[in-house]
């Protein structure tokens, strides 16, 4: 009987190493790993870790609001990153990352689980190759942007896609007649970086900075005298973002 209950505990005890060891490998991500999982845990605060907290951190350092490990501990170092992220965004600086920063950093998953809704993030109908095409359209209109300029291209792009004013697919959007400069002069054609490729990811997953718009123009370089009837909605970098 001793030694049978002996057996049953080694057994529960090497289920549970088995177990402990797969989470690890699931959160051993790098620093550069784009798309790595993460359990959300709603608002984060001091002291909070995990997952959710290294995507937190991830983004910040990608922005370069924070220079520490990206470790999954929701230490010092991070509740001042989140705050200077937060007064950089326009954004109450109290180094607690709820919905409106989550929002601000493109982590949809996290609003979701805020909302109470716990889907699938971002669309399944795109292709590979929509990504591709979608990171070549930012990288040809917005190379010079910050990340989140980047990003709110994509987003016009995609929500032009979902207005029926517009055609339905990314290439049909993108080659619509004089819809981009970067297709009429051959910019498009340019292999897009790294950044690109990840900022059209982010777009695909939700994030949009724009809130909707569907134009987005440099006023500096704009000549049509019908875009800035546009209602502006808010202004990235170069671009202002309208409806």
């Amino acid at each position: 009987m001793k030694k049978a209950l002996r057996i049953g505990v080694a057994s529960l005890a090497l289920a549970a190493v088995c177990t402990t060891g797969a989470i690890f490998d699931l959160e051993r991500t790098s620093d550069n790993d784009f798309a790595a999982p993460y359990v959300q845990t709603a608002v984060l605060k001091q002291g909070a870790t995990g997952g959710e907290v290294k995507e937190l951190q991830r983004r910040l350092k990608m922005w370069g609001y924070y220079s520490g490990s990206v470790d999954g501990i929701y230490g010092p170092a991070t509740v001042e990153a989140v705050k200077y992220f937060q007064r950089k965004n326009g954004l109450t600086p109290d180094g607690i990352a709820g919905r409106a920063t989550y929002v601000a950093l493109g982590m949809n998953d996290s609003v979701k689980v805020l909302d109470g809704n716990k889907g699938q993030s971002g669309n399944s109908s795109y292709t590979n190759s929509d990504l591709y095409l979608l990171a070549k359209c930012i990288y040809a209109e917005a190379r010079g942007e910050s990340y989140t300029g980047q990003v709110a291209v994509g987003a016009v792009v995609l929500n032009r896609v979902a207005s029926s004013q517009f055609p339905n697919t990314v290439s049909g959007v993108i080659y619509q007649r004089h819809a981009f400069t970067a297709v009429s002069d051959g910019q498009i054609n340019l292999t897009p970086d790294q950044t690109a490729m990840n900022a059209a990811q982010d777009a695909m997953n939700g994030w949009d900075p724009t809130y909707g718009c569907l134009y987005y123009y440099n006023p500096a370089v704009a000549t049509s005298s019908w875009i800035f009837s546009r209602k502006t909605v808010t202004t990235i970098g170069k671009h202002i973002f309208a409806i």
